[in-house]
């Protein structure tokens, strides 16, 4: 009744001026609010602060510096294997599987559509259909910077309106199709695996979504999807693996999409296992291992026959 009743509210709030307060409050410069309101949440979330690069909590001009905060270069270490596929963020794994004749799982019983994720785009939908996605939760005690889990070339970003519900585990398993309807920024960019896309979701005070390359996408938010062409800009966006690429003010959740028969998820990666930024949670495919699984689709077919 308790679960019920907190997604019910969540119908009836109205998310984008919550969450437009909350911006304003995490940027308060008010120095006894911004102390109250960082020492709160450090203690009531068990917050490792000797893992940032600046410690001195007095430094933060605001709550916003101190939640978004840069880590120490040794505190997130990058798996070494070159075909290491990275986590791109700290937080719990909701899912990680296959997508399949267009959907995915977004938590048990309930599912969503690809197109839909991605804006209504079907042509791009198309990339990644039959191929393996992961969704991963941040809670407010982690890092809340996100990274690169291969090395890519920026192609194409999308800014897609709508809710704000939010995206803890509860709600999730209550609100049809909440990843597509849920406010989100969409990156497109080509890898060694093919193209990958790292969709940002927002959430009920997630007060913006920012990227390395462009700033703070959200807010404003929109009445309409909005696009942006990378492909053929002048000055290119190539980000390295494990590199930043963008990050939540306040909590949320990632999503990241590869094509067909292109990565495979580690054998401890999946849902409900916690990862930490720059681990390794999967591997590229090599050409032999697709040689192999070509091979034995034709063995099938033929046997069938």
């Amino acid at each position: 009744m308790k679960d019920a009743l907190f997604v019910l509210i969540q119908y009836l709030i109205p998310h984008h001026l919550l969450s437009r307060l909350m911006w304003k409050a995490t940027r308060s410069r008010n120095k006894l609010w911004k102390t109250w309101l960082t020492n709160f949440i450090i203690k009531r979330f068990s917050i490792n602060v000797a893992e940032a690069e600046n410690n001195d909590l007095t430094s933060y001009a605001t709550f916003n510096e101190f939640f978004t905060r840069k880590l120490r270069a040794d505190a997130r270490p990058l798996a070494k294997a070159e075909d290491a596929i990275l986590s791109p963020a700290d937080g719990v794994v909701s899912q990680a599987a296959e997508i399949t004749h267009g959907r995915l799982i977004q938590a048990k019983g309930k599912d969503y559509g690809l197109t839909e994720l991605l804006g209504g785009d079907s042509a791009l939908a198309n990339q990644f259909q039959g191929g393996e996605f992961t969704t991963i939760y941040l809670s407010p005690r982690d890092y809340h910077r996100l990274h690169m889990p291969l090395a890519g070339k920026l192609t194409k970003m999308i800014h897609v309106p709508g809710r704000l519900f939010s995206v803890n585990p509860t709600t999730v398993a209550a609100v049809p199709g909440l990843f597509a309807r849920n406010e989100r920024v969409v990156a497109l960019f080509d890898t060694e695996a093919g193209p990958m896309a790292l969709i940002l979701v927002g959430a009920i005070f997630v007060s913006s979504i920012e990227t390395v390359w462009h700033g703070e996408v959200t807010p404003p938010s929109s009445t309409h999807v909005r696009h942006w062409d990378y492909q053929d800009a002048k000055q290119p966006v190539e980000l390295k693996k494990g590199e930043e690429m963008g990050r939540f003010n306040m909590g949320s959740t990632i999503i990241v999409l590869f094509g067909a028969d292109k990565i495979n998820w580690g054998d401890h990666f999946h849902a409900e296992s916690t990862v930490q930024v720059g681990e390794e949670i999967g591997k590229v495919q090599s050409s032999g291992e697709k040689e192999v699984q070509v091979e034995a689709l034709v063995d099938s077919l033929l046997s069938d026959k």
